[in-house]
């Protein structure tokens, strides 16, 4: 009997998926086990494989296209039995058909995402430039996001590139296929107009999962916390000269995030109640710490999870965050790598921001904002000297955490900081 398979939950914020890549196509044997799909979440490109065997009967969800979590994504079962009424009859599918969808008189379904298109408005409206196969009505190239992102990271000219999926649509193979040398060159109406003086010119990207769950999960922080800022400074005279130590150790690496990750974690020791979050009818105080590092990526920002970083060294935390770092960049973090954080850091000191503010990441309570370490005048002992500060700024969720409990956390903090010693007792 036919079965669906539907659009997985991969992340815990996960609530659209796109389908990066198909493994099988309709007509084929599908065990248990095997690898079915590529999913794009939000977060990270994941396999996903089937828990069911069978024959694949129907695709719902086209290469490069997505759809709402419990939409059909496929349906398995017997060879030649028919579906139809099993799509019909489906509440949660909202997946548009993919291989059995009807073919006359349809446009192929249009991927607006990363390689944007240039827009311009000209003055008077040309006629329009004819449109090749691989283009939707509006002008645009067709291709799935996967493919766009390989053209980008290979540089390969997209309008030079047939496309092989349907309706012309440019997939994974057009463009690991690409040879520059017999590629025709790019015909009218895909390569983008260049503006003139007096035109009116953008771009327009569509938006990814990742930054459409950034949006929301921010402006809920945002618009639901009442937040309150404490920013202090810090004397990082003690912590230049114990890193620069134990950097000459062979073998060892250690930067200043690190030391900023291992004093978070075991001044949330001492403060539990900063080490919280907020569950409407109650406040969940959390025994271990678990610090969440915001990570740059080109569509956005990712927050690997350092698990149980109190009980970690600098070099530990260190090798830890690189790796957890490279994940979140190419896209291959699993969800126990980004999920449950119970304090959030965001660093900005290596690109010369010397103090902000930062949204509370939930479900913690508080995040640390980091600038970069900054040479300047200070007093010692009633006489001026130079000397190396650093400001930190702690975002507070005031419905969890109070102004004199967030500064008592950020005191310890500062005492781990400039007497780094201290960490390793």
């Amino acid at each position: 009997m036919a079965e669906i398979v539907r659009m997985p939950r991969l992340s815990d914020t996960m609530e659209e998926g796109v389908v990066a890549k198909w493994h099988k196509s309709v007509g084929d044997s599908v065990s248990e086990g095997d690898l079915l799909a590529e999913i794009e979440t939000d977060k990270a490109t994941m396999e996903f494989e089937s828990f069911q065997e069978g024959t694949l009967l129907h695709i719902g969800i086209a290469e490069g296209d997505g759809a709402p979590v419990d939409s059909i994504l496929a349906i398995l079962g017997e060879k030649g039995e028919d579906v139809q009424g099993l799509i019909d009859g489906d509440s949660g599918g909202k997946a548009p058909v993919a291989e059995e969808a009807p073919k006359k008189e349809e446009a192929p379904a249009v991927v607006e995402e990363a390689a944007p298109a240039e827009v311009v408005k000209p003055a008077a409206a040309p006629s329009p430039a004819p449109v090749t196969e691989t283009t939707s009505d509006n002008g645009r190239l067709k291709a799935s996001p996967l493919a766009r992102k390989l053209a980008e990271d290979k540089g390969v000219d997209l309008g030079r590139v047939q496309g092989s999926g349907d309706g012309g649509r440019i997939i994974k193979r057009d463009v690991d296929g690409f040879n520059p040398a017999l590629a025709p060159v790019a015909q009218a109406g895909i390569v983008p107009a260049l503006s003139a003086p007096g035109e009116e010119h953008f771009t327009e990207e569509r938006v990814s999962q990742m930054r459409k769950t950034i949006a929301k999960r921010l402006s809920e922080s945002k618009f639901t916390a009442p937040h309150f800022y404490l920013t202090i400074e810090l004397d990082m005279s003690n912590a230049m000269a114990a890193r620069k130590q134990i950097n000459e150790l062979p073998d060892t690496k250690v930067s200043f995030n690190d030391m900023v990750i291992k004093a978070v974690a075991v001044a949330l020791k001492r403060h539990p109640k900063v080490n919280s979050s907020w569950q409407g009818d109650t406040i969940r105080y959390n025994s271990h710490v678990h610090v969440g590092v915001a990570v740059a990526v080109d569509e956005g920002l990712l927050v690997p999870v350092v698990r149980f970083a109190d009980s970690k060294s600098f070099t530990q935390i260190g090798a830890e965050v690189r790796e957890l770092a490279g994940k979140a960049r190419d896209k291959k973090l699993q969800p126990s790598e980004w999920e449950g954080n119970t304090f959030t850091i965001s660093n900005l000191g290596m690109f010369g921001i010397e103090e902000f503010t930062a949204i509370v990441n939930p479900p913690d309570s508080c995040i640390l904002a980091v600038g970069g370490i900054k040479e300047t005048p200070v007093v010692k002992n009633g006489a001026v000297v130079p000397g190396h500060v650093m400001k930190v700024t702690l975002s507070c969720d005031h419905r969890v955490v109070d102004g004199a409990t967030g500064a008592q956390f950020l005191q310890t903090f500062k005492q781990f900081m400039e007497q780094p010693v201290a960490m390793l007792a």
